[in-house]
């Protein structure tokens, strides 16, 4: 659980290796939720803490971001993509990109973030400090680009780089130990990776989730953020190339990984 002056946000862990976000302000009493993989372990949750939801945000149209929907919205409003909105559940509020909404009393911002889906978003609540990032940015990764271009996501990487330091990546999954094992055959004696890494393992090992992941620590250990970086660059061999193209190079190599 993480508590900021207005609200708190609690990681629910869903399916095999997903992850939903609560939101809550305890001034107003609502409640958000990012993303719903499954109803019964969000359900839960909400009843342990005798909250209601008020707000359901939808990142993109997977199956597991979105089945538990449904069961979940009891009156809630569903807001998502407006460029998804035909493979969504139904929405009570379609957004796009630079939209601001107003979720537990939090300015909310949207950004489209396409390349893992064509018309996936991310929500970005900068006085709590959270983006809820999905399958776009990753802890020490990024969502394999089932529809997009390594363009469009490259543009997406660098969107969300661009948001402050401090910001917690709320991402989708539990693939932070493989990211790792990735980001290390790439870049082994990164100082910062091999102090991560040490901490990934640590977590694992207790049972802990490795998301959400600050910002900060992103920009200096996930390859999917370093690929305009002369040091980077020089890593993998394309010091003359183009960012995209260094982006492209590494999504490829994480495919075959």
């Amino acid at each position: 659980m993480t508590k900021t002056a207005a609200v708190e946000m609690v990681v629910v862990p869903c399916l095999r290796d997903n992850y939903a976000f609560l939101v809550h302000n305890r001034a107003t009493q609502q409640t958000a939720l990012i993303d719903a993989p499954e109803a019964a372990p969000i359900q839960a949750v909400l009843d342990g803490r005798g909250w209601t939801l008020s707000d359901i945000l939808i990142t993109h149209h997977h199956d597991d971001h979105i089945d538990g929907v449904g069961a979940l919205r009891k009156g809630a409003r569903v807001i998502g993509a407006k460029a998804d909105v035909h493979r969504l559940p139904d929405l009570d509020l379609a957004v796009q990109d630079g939209d601001e909404v107003t979720v537990c009393g939090q300015t909310t911002h949207v950004l489209d973030v396409s390349g893992h889906t064509v018309g996936h978003i991310a929500f970005h609540m900068p006085d709590a400090g959270f983006a809820f990032t999905a399958d776009s940015l990753m802890a020490l990764g990024c969502g394999r680009l089932f529809e997009g271009t390594p363009a469009q996501m490259w543009e997406s990487m660098q969107k969300l780089r661009a948001l402050p330091d401090d910001t917690l990546i709320c991402s989708g999954h539990e693939y932070t130990e493989s990211n790792a094992r990735f980001a290390a055959s790439l870049d082994p004696d990164n100082r910062d990776l091999i102090s991560r890494i040490k901490g990934i393992a640590a977590a694992r090992a207790a049972g802990q989730a490795t998301v959400p992941s600050t910002l900060t620590l992103e920009k200096r250990t996930n390859p999917f953020l370093r690929a305009d970086l002369p040091e980077f660059k020089s890593v993998m061999g394309m010091a003359d190339a183009s960012a995209v193209d260094v982006f492209t190079k590494v999504r490829a190599l994480k495919d075959r990984f």
